[in-house]
C-alpha cells in the first residue's frame, strides 16, 4: 500500500527529479517507509512506500522487470498473489522476492493487459515498457484505490492524490460547479471522472490507459489519452449462490485472502451487521482470540452510539479500542480533516471514520471493514423504493402490499414508501424536488448545473429494478465511500482492506433474485441468513441503520460551533459566491438553533465547502 505519482512528457522532454520529490513529498503519508524514483526519455515515476508484504528493501519501487525492460509503481494489494506466482513459477518465471509487487509485474510481462482478469485485489499502478515508450496503467473493478490525472498539453500529470498533482501544475487550480451542485443537490460525488477541481480528472474504476510517449507525432495529452473500460460488472455477473451457505464460504474466502499481511490487522467494527459479519468470521472461522477492534462511540443514548452492540463481543476480544469524537474534537481537527480530505465530504461521519483510523494506527498497519456491503446488499431504507418499484413494475400488487405492510411494521417508517413514490417521478422533477427541498441553492446557480445531474437523478434514482439500482451504485454511486476511506485510512499510513468487495462475492450476489436481497420488510436477507449461529443475534436480526453517524445535530447548536459556524456563514467571501441563497441559509441555521428543525447536514456542507474554496482556491 503506496502512494504512486509520475509525468509523462509526451514531447519526450526530460522529467525534472525535482518535480517528482514534490510530488512524492505531497504524500508522503501514504508512505512513510521508503521512496524511489524513475525518469528516462520523458517518463518520470516517483513512489513512496507502506511496507505491507515483503518488508525487506527488495520490495523498493520503482520496479524493474528481470530483463529491465519494463518499470513498475503500484499502489494496492493482490490478495491472490501467492496462487499467481505458483501459476507464474510454472511457465518459467523465477522470484526474487516475496511480495505482490512483483509477482504483479511479471503478469504482465506473461499475459500483458490481460492479466487484469486474473487480479484479485485493489490497485492503481503503471508500468512503463522502456523498449516500446509505452506507459500502461490500470485501476481496480470497483475504484478501491485511487488514480487522479491531469492533462496539461504535452505533459499528462498522474497520482494518487490530487495534492500530488497541484504541487507541480504551476497555476491555481479552479472550482467544477457542476460537481459543487452534485454534493450540495444530492450528496453525491464521484459519480464519474470529474473532480472538484476542473484541472484534475479521475481514471473511473475499471478502466485502463495506454500512452505512447512519441515527440514525432507531436500529440497533445488530450489526444494522447483515452481511458478504455476493462471490467463492466453488468457483464460479469455470474450464476447467483444456490444457499446462504454457498454465500457463506465465499464470504468467508474473501476475508481469508484480506488476512495475507506481514504486519498487524485489525477491524473497523461499528456494530452494524457487515463489520460484525467480518469480525464473528474471523473469531469462529479462524480463531482470531486477539484480534484487535476500532469504534467511535458517543455515549449511551445519543445519536450514532452503538455501544450496546459493539460490547456484545467483550466476553470474545480482549483488544477493543473505542474513540469518542466529539464537538471539542471536531474543532480541534477540522482544519487537519479538511486537508486530509482535500475535497467537500456531505456530512461528519467521515469525520467519526477519519478518528477510527487515527486510532487504529496506534496499534495495526492494516484494517479490514464492511464498506461496500449496503451497495451490494441494499443496506439504505431507499432501497425499498427500488424494491417496491419493481413489484410494481412486474404487477406483484399482492406481495407490494405485504412488503409495504412489513416494512413500515418493523421500522414505523414512511422513508422507503416515500422513495418508492419519488423514484416513480420523471428525472426532471426528481432534480427539481430534491433542490425544492434543500430550499437555500441560488436560483442562477441551480440554472447553471442542474443540467449536470443527469446521471444521479436518471441512472442511479431511475433505476428500474432493485438489480439495477444494486448495479448503478456501484458504478456511480460507492466509489465517493471508498475515496473517503482512503483519505482517511492513507492520511494515518493505514491500508484498509474490504473484503465484501471481493470481485468473486459481488458478481454471485448481484446476481440473486430480489428475495434473497429484501424479503418480509428486511434487507440483506442472504448475510442473515449465513451469519445465523455466528453473529450475535441482536446484531443479525438489527433492523435500524446507523453506520458512522455522529451526533452532529447537538454539535452544531453548542456555543464553540454557533461562533464558527456564524463567522463562515456571515463572512463577505460566503455571501458572495453565487452558490448559496444567503437569506435561507442564515433562516435554516437559525431554526436549527431554535430546534425547529435539524439541518446538521446541510450546515457541515456549507461550512465544509467555504473552508475548501478558502483553502484550496481562493
Amino acid at each position: 500500500m503506496c502512494g504512486i505519482s509520475g509525468i509523462i512528457q509526451l514531447d519526450g522532454k526530460p522529467v525534472e527529479t525535482q518535480a517528482l520529490a514534490a510530488m512524492m513529498k505531497a504524500m508522503k503519508h501514504r508512505g512513510p517507509d521508503d521512496e524511489g524514483q524513475f525518469a528516462e526519455n520523458g517518463m518520470g515515476l516517483g513512489f513512496v512506500r507502506l511496507s505491507i508484504l515483503d518488508l525487506s528493501p527488495a520490495g523498493h519501487q520503482p520496479m524493474l522487470s528481470a530483463d529491465e525492460r519494463y518499470v513498475l509503481i503500484f499502489n494496492g494489494e493482490i490478495f491472490n498473489y501467492l496462487e499467481l506466482r505458483e501459476e507464474l513459477i510454472q511457465k518459467g518465471h523465477t522470484f526474487h522476492t516475496q511480495g505482490d509487487s512483483e509477482v504483479l509485474l511479471a503478469a504482465f510481462v506473461e499475459w500483458g493487459e490481460q492479466m487484469l482478469h486474473r487480479l484479485n485485489g485493489m490497485w492503481a499502478f503503471v508500468i512503463y515498457d522502456r523498449k516500446e515508450k509505452i506507459v500502461f496503467g490500470a485501476r481496480d473493478r470497483f475504484g478501491v484505490k485511487p488514480f487522479y490525472y491531469c492533462l496539461d498539453q504535452n505533459r499528462i500529470l498522474f497520482g494518487s492524490e490530487i495534492p500530488s498533482i497541484l504541487a507541480v501544475l504551476g497555476r491555481k487550480p479552479t472550482p467544477d460547479e457542476t460537481v459543487i451542485f452534485n454534493y450540495l443537490a444530492f450528496n453525491r460525488t464521484d459519480q464519474g471522472a470529474d473532480t472538484f477541481f476542473r484541472e484534475v480528472k479521475k481514471l473511473n474504476h475499471g478502466h485502463y490507459f495506454k500512452v505512447r510517449i512519441a515527440p514525432e507525432q507531436n500529440a497533445g495529452a488530450t489526444s494522447a489519452f483515452k481511458p478504455q473500460r476493462w471490467y463492466n460488472l453488468r457483464e460479469s455477473l455470474r450464476e447467483p449462490f444456490k444457499d446462504p451457505e454457498e454465500y457463506r464460504a465465499m464470504f468467508n474466502s474473501a476475508v481469508q485472502l484480506r488476512l495475507r499481511s506481514d504486519v498487524p490487522v485489525g477491524v473497523c467494527l461499528s456494530g452494524g451487521l457487515d463489520s460484525s459479519s467480518i469480525v464473528s468470521v474471523l473469531l469462529r472461522d479462524f480463531d482470531k482470540k486477539d484480534l484487535n477492534t476500532f469504534s467511535a462511540v458517543y455515549g449511551s443514548g445519543r445519536t450514532g452510539d452503538e455501544s450496546s452492540f459493539i460490547n456484545l463481543y467483550q466476553d470474545q476480544l480482549t483488544n477493543m479500542y473505542k474513540v469518542q469524537p466529539d464537538e471539542h474534537s471536531l474543532m480541534q481537527d477540522i482544519e487537519d480533516f479538511i486537508v486530509a480530505q482535500f475535497e467537500p465530504v456531505p456530512s461528519t461521519s467521515t469525520y467519526a471514520q477519519y478518528k477510527v483510523m487515527e486510532l487504529a494506527r496506534q496499534h495495526v498497519t492494516v484494517t479490514l471493514d464492511g464498506q461496500g456491503a449496503d451497495e451490494e446488499l441494499a443496506g439504505y431504507h431507499y432501497f425499498f423504493g427500488f424494491h417496491f418499484k419493481n413489484l410494481l413494475r412486474k404487477g406483484r400488487l399482492d406481495t407490494l402490499a405485504s412488503e409495504m405492510a412489513q416494512y413500515y411494521g418493523k421500522h414505523r417508517s414512511l422513508y422507503g414508501i416515500k422513495s418508492f413514490v419519488f423514484f416513480l417521478l420523471p428525472a426532471f422533477l426528481r432534480t427539481r424536488l430534491r433542490v425544492m427541498e434543500k430550499g437555500y441553492l441560488h436560483g442562477d446557480f441551480f440554472q447553471a448545473n442542474a443540467g449536470g445531474a443527469d446521471t444521479i437523478a436518471g441512472d442511479l434514482y431511475g433505476s428500474p429494478t432493485l438489480q439495477d439500482a444494486l448495479l448503478n451504485h456501484f458504478e456511480y454511486k460507492l466509489e465517493h465511500l471508498l475515496k473517503w476511506e482512503d483519505r482517511n485510512s492513507m492520511w494515518f499510513s493505514l491500508e484498509a482492506r474490504v473484503p465484501f468487495l471481493d470481485y468473486r462475492l459481488v458478481e454471485h450476489t448481484l446476481a440473486l433474485p430480489d428475495e434473497m436481497i429484501i424479503r418480509n420488510g428486511m434487507t440483506k436477507h442472504i448475510l442473515r441468513e449465513a451469519m445465523k449461529g455466528t453473529l450475535p443475534e441482536q446484531i443479525r436480526m438489527r433492523r435500524d441503520k446507523i453506520g458512522f453517524e455522529t451526533p452532529q445535530d447537538e454539535w452544531f447548536r453548542t456555543p464553540q460551533f454557533q461562533q464558527y459556524i456564524k463567522d463562515i456563514i456571515y463572512a463577505d467571501s460566503f455571501i458572495n459566491r453565487g452558490i448559496l441563497d444567503i437569506k435561507n441559509v442564515h433562516q435554516m441555521y437559525q431554526q436549527h438553533l431554535d430546534r425547529q428543525g435539524s439541518y446538521a447536514r446541510e450546515i457541515w456542507k456549507w461550512i465544509h465547502l467555504e473552508k475548501w474554496y478558502n483553502r484550496f482556491i481562493d
